[in-house]
């Protein structure tokens, strides 16, 4: 007789996501891929305790400032592309840090 427990997490969204082990939490599974893009690269994040978020990340080496704003539209572009397969994402939120001076 088996007792039910509980339920095994999803699998990715997106079939480019490949393990990207916690090494503080081996329990995690967290999944990520990333593509370099001319002067920055993007990067996709999905843990499979929070299914529902995909986290979309550009990393480029800026120090004490933002990305430029002639590569914001290049940046989203690319996202978009790379999340094709699922279709339009909602985007729940976008560089939470404030503009310098503010």
């Amino acid at each position: 007789m088996l007792t039910p427990g509980v339920a095994p997490p999803p699998n990715p969204p997106l079939d480019i996501l490949a393990p990207n082990p916690v090494t503080t939490d081996p329990r995690k599974r967290v999944y990520a891929y990333e593509e370099e893009r001319g002067p920055f690269v993007v990067r996709l994040v999905w843990d499979a305790d929070d299914p529902e978020a995909l986290e979309a990340e550009c990393r480029m080496p800026l120090y004490d400032r933002r990305l430029p704003r002639e590569e914001v539209p290049k940046f989203w572009a690319a996202v978009k592309e790379l999340v094709a397969p699922i279709g339009p994402l909602p985007v729940e939120s976008a560089d939470p840090r404030p503009a310098p001076g503010r």
